[in-house]
């Protein structure tokens, strides 16, 4: 006579959930969350006092459109994405921008120290290279 020694097999739930894959997808999030933040805040490393408007509704930009920031501070220096231009050569350098097919809209970040001449040289060298998406960073007013 065959005898057969199997056990029979229960069918029983599994009581353990496997969040390895959970852990590692986290620690993937977090190292580029690590790694972004400070490039999403460059831009604001240039330190200057906005001008005060008072407070409005804002209209939200669409979400391909791109953005370059031109900081105007008060002793008259200007930084375009980050990098110092002297106010003679931003023609040339906006010219780039110019070239391209969508040229970025550019954000004005104007010291409100800043003279009015700083102003104009700025708005002047977008203008002739055709440039004339612009807006205007401001703080509001209490």
């Amino acid at each position: 006579m065959a005898r057969t020694f199997r056990r029979p097999r229960a069918a029983h739930p599994i009581s353990e959930l496997n969040v390895t894959n959970l852990i590692d997808l986290a620690f993937t999030l977090l190292i580029i969350f690590m790694i972004a933040t400070p490039l999403i805040q460059s831009e604001q490393t240039v330190p200057v006092n906005l001008p005060v408007e008072s407070k409005s509704e804002q209209s939200r930009p669409d979400k391909d459109t791109r953005f370059e920031t031109i900081t105007i501070k008060a002793d008259g220096t200007c930084t375009l994405a980050g990098r110092v231009v002297p106010l003679a050569n931003l023609r040339k350098t906006l010219a780039t921008y110019a070239a391209e097919p969508k040229p970025p809209v550019f954000r004005i970040r104007m010291d409100q120290k800043a003279t009015a001449q700083h102003f104009i040289s700025v708005m002047d060298a977008l203008k002739q290279n055709g440039l004339s998406k612009v807006t205007f960073d401001t703080q509001t007013g209490s």
